[in-house]
């Protein structure tokens, strides 16, 4: 099982997926905790000549330790001591508690920057991934690692990891301060406190993984309903379905919950508990140094020094438990972060544009046969044509033919499970699938829109810009869509509303060609992609495209023949076979008959 690698395993894992800049700045910033637990020392440190001047200013004035300080500030009665010293303190007091202020700021800051870099690169790798990949994940899972989950690893990882460091250094510091104060009390406090710590740890290391699984399950499960919900707005109100959402989202979200609530009870709890003990503790070794030689006033410098340091060590502590529970609770998500981080960049990652590979001949399909998992069933068996280009290629069959599968394999976003796809007698593989798809524009049957303008939808992926307007209206006009977008009174500025909600259902495959057209490629593949025009709008962007360029090569995936009428060749596929190829007059002729 995955939650049996342990959380110092999975955070050198993590700490490899850190840039040099962030390591090199998380280095910096132990170089500024270990500043601060220098500063820690001195601020404890001056609390015995200061409460040792209040108490008794002879005393330490006669003191072979300050005869330093005495000589070189011309000092000559005890109480000319008083004022030094108490500047001394309070200044030791400011600075370690203004390095204290600026550690939480910087460990904040790069907390928070490194977990912007996380989600960039979980959101990188995954938009690199095969489109298989895709199809076969739900995007829940993928948005509540980049949103939720990155979050939690902020939160809960990151932050509490510094934050254990810190403490560390920072226990580390006040023990030698109170070592030099009191060493036999130092060590029975520090060691009375961390076997208690020690031992809520070891009771609640069981619980705190089991709410880290219920935590991790949930978080997706809640994303998941959510899309659901809202992306099906329109049948959730028309079938009275919203309670049923409710409830789902609802056995969701209060197991999540309640799992974090349980999390960070555990890790507050001991708080409490330590504060009253710490007190009886003080209390205690008041009445014990009170009856020795020298009675309170001996005793009050050594008890202050001892009750400032204890004050320091007991959130120190809380603060070490707190961050240790966060991260144990938050592990499952660290695990599922993990998984996210580790995916996959292609060679081609990062360049700006490849190179498109020489099409002047044909598209070969040589023995095609595909299935999405090795136990699912044949989608496409043993299929072989070849395209030449300027050819205008139709392919009919019923639903789950194989139709729309075929169409992606011949664009290299699905790989042959046996079999072949070729370019020019060229064998398409991973590494010049790039310089293939390169030729496509592909218009679906569900057109996706951006909620932003007509303009930027129609130059989809073309930074604002670098949009060619003129551009943007002729491929606009020629997927009929021109007349209606310039009576609009914003013309191709308009919003179409998330997913183009505002538009009609034509109106939004009109766009979804439109922007086909505009990246001026030399194939065009048209998946069921005029089903929701009528009969007369089809037949006018039909004719617009046949007027283009006759190198355009241009296929067609149809259910209704008279979107056909201009293909040289039609394909019928049934259940992932080819069964017929012939032209349209031969395809109507046998339907007639």
């Amino acid at each position: 099982m995955k939650n049996q690698r342990s959380i110092i395993k999975l955070l050198k894992q993590f700490w490899s997926h850190l840039s040099s800049h962030r390591k090199l700045q998380f280095s910096l910033l132990l170089l500024l905790m270990m500043l601060a637990s220098f500063a820690e020392i001195v601020s404890i440190g001056a609390v015995l000549p200061f409460l040792g001047v209040l108490t008794s200013p002879e005393l330490m004035f006669d003191h072979p330790a300050m005869q330093s300080f005495i000589n070189y500030g011309g000092l000559t009665e005890p109480e000319q001591l008083l004022l030094p010293l108490t500047v001394l303190f309070a200044v030791a007091a400011l600075i370690a508690g203004g390095v204290r202020l600026l550690l939480i700021w910087l460990n904040t800051r790069l907390s928070f920057a490194a977990g912007a870099d996380l989600g960039m690169n979980i959101y990188r790798r995954t938009l690199y991934q095969p489109y298989e990949i895709h199809v076969m994940r739900n995007s829940s899972e993928v948005i509540s690692g980049i949103s939720a989950k990155s979050n939690g690893v902020i939160n809960n990882i990151i932050l509490p990891v510094t934050v254990l460091v810190s403490s560390f250094i920072m226990l580390s510091a006040i023990l030698v301060a109170l070592l030099i104060v009191n060493p036999t009390i130092a060590l029975v406090s520090f060691c009375g406190f961390g076997v208690i710590y020690l031992f809520i740890i070891g009771l609640s290391r069981k619980s705190l993984e089991r709410d880290s699984q219920v935590v991790a399950l949930k978080s997706t499960e809640v994303i998941k309903v959510l899309q659901e919900g809202l992306g099906g707005i329109r049948d959730v109100l028309i079938d009275g379905s919203q309670e049923i959402y409710c409830k789902t989202y609802r056995h969701a979200d209060i197991p999540m919950r309640r799992a974090q609530g349980n999390v960070r009870f555990m890790s507050l709890s001991p708080r409490y508990a330590m504060e009253a003990l710490g007190l009886v503790f003080i209390a205690v070794l008041a009445h014990s140094l009170a009856q020795q030689d020298g009675g309170l006033t001996k005793a009050i410098p050594v008890l202050g020094a001892l009750a400032i340091g204890a004050q320091r060590l007991l959130p120190v502590l809380q603060q070490g438990y707190a961050s240790w529970t966060n991260m144990q609770g938050s592990k499952t998500v660290l695990e599922d972060i993990l998984g996210l981080l580790e995916q996959p960049l292609p060679n081609y990652a990062g360049r700006s544009r490849e190179e498109a590979l020489d099409f002047r001949y044909s598209i070969e399909i040589d023995g095609l046969s595909f299935r999405y998992a090795e136990q699912s069933p044949w989608v496409l068996k043993d299929i072989s044509f070849s395209i030449n280009k300027g050819d205008r290629i139709g392919f009919i069959g019923t639903t789950g033919s194989g139709k729309s599968t075929l169409v992606d394999v011949i664009m290299a976003l699905l790989t042959p499970t046996k079999g072949a796809l070729k370019i020019d007698g060229k064998r398409i593989g991973v590494d010049n699938q790039r310089g293939w798809q390169a030729h496509f524009s592909h218009v679906p049957q569900v057109i996706f829109l951006a909620d932003s303008t007509l303009e930027e939808n129609i130059a989809f992926g073309v930074p604002r810009s670098e949009i060619d307007v003129e551009r943007v209206k002729l491929s606009a006009q020629q997927a009929q869509i021109s007349d209606a977008i310039e009576i609009w009174p914003k013309g191709y500025q308009t919003k179409v509303g998330e997913r183009g909600v505002r538009l009609s259902g034509g109106q939004r495959q009109r766009i979804g060609i439109a922007r086909a057209l505009y990246k001026e490629t030399d194939v065009i593949i048209f998946d069921e992609a005029t089903s929701a025009l009528d009969n007369k709008t089809e037949q006018a962007v039909m004719e617009e495209i046949q007027r283009l360029s006759p190198s355009l090569t241009i296929i067609l995936v149809a259910h209704r023949l008279t979107t056909l009428k201009h293909c040289t060749k039609i394909f019928e596929l049934v259940e992932g076979e080819i069964t017929r190829v012939a032209g349209y007059d031969e395809i109507i002729s046998r339907v007639e008959e």
